[in-house]
């Protein structure tokens, strides 16, 4: 906890009401003793706080169909979930991941404490690129494109509304969700209203609003 920046909250005993159990401390200066003020009864007090131990874990990334290894510094005693999301900083850039896999010593699994874990694999959803099945206003659905959008993570796509990218416009019919995403009922949604968020699509099936000439396809 040696990196506390101001209006942080903080578990620690309080001289002036609670010495023997820990009290929300609110941080207001940080340094080598930091300056925190007790929530409970707003007592000013300084406290040089413990060092935070950490497990340096690898961590495979896919992003974009390619992949690439990094480390993390994970704090000691935390546990890992399939599903959740942290932020990896690398030398190359800052970015969003989810974990998509834990691998110990006994195979993979969907939770583990951290100090059991070898590798973390996942997959980058700050930025996501979006399979997109098209077809003609028209209706018809033997004939389709395919195409691929890039889009921020957490950009919302809802059934039913129409969506413009450059010269592409389309409405969407469905939305097939990925399987390691979480939250959704259905793994396929298609009523309108419907939402997902980038990073949890794995394909968006829509209709074409910009044209109606398919026949050079």
């Amino acid at each position: 906890m040696t990196d506390a920046t101001p209006g942080d909250r903080i578990a620690l005993p309080c001289p002036a009401c609670s010495p023997e159990l820990e009290t929300v401390h609110e941080v207001l200066k940080p340094g080598g003793q930091v300056t925190v003020r007790c929530t409970a009864c707003d007592h000013v007090h300084k406290e040089r706080l413990p060092e935070e131990r950490t497990v340096q874990t690898d961590v495979v990334v896919s992003q974009d169909g390619d992949s690439f290894s990094a480390q993390v510094d994970v704090p000691e005693d935390e546990g890992l979930k399939v599903g959740e999301e942290f932020l990896l900083e690398t030398e190359e850039a800052v970015m969003t991941v989810r974990i998509t896999s834990l691998e110990t010593a006994e195979g993979r699994t969907e939770e583990a404490p951290v100090t059991d874990v070898e590798t973390i694999w996942s997959r980058a959803v700050g930025n996501v690129a979006i399979n997109v099945t098209m077809h003609p206003k028209d209706g018809r659905h033997d004939e389709t494109e395919s195409l691929k959008l890039q889009v921020p993570g957490d950009f919302e796509f809802v059934v039913g509304g129409t969506e413009k990218f450059g010269d592409e416009e389309f409405t969407v019919e469905g939305i097939h969700v990925r399987e390691d995403a979480h939250g959704y009922q259905h793994e396929k949604l298609d009523f309108d209203g419907d939402i997902a968020f980038a990073k949890d699509i794995a394909r968006l099936l829509v209709r074409d609003e910009s044209t109606t000439a398919w026949s050079a396809w």
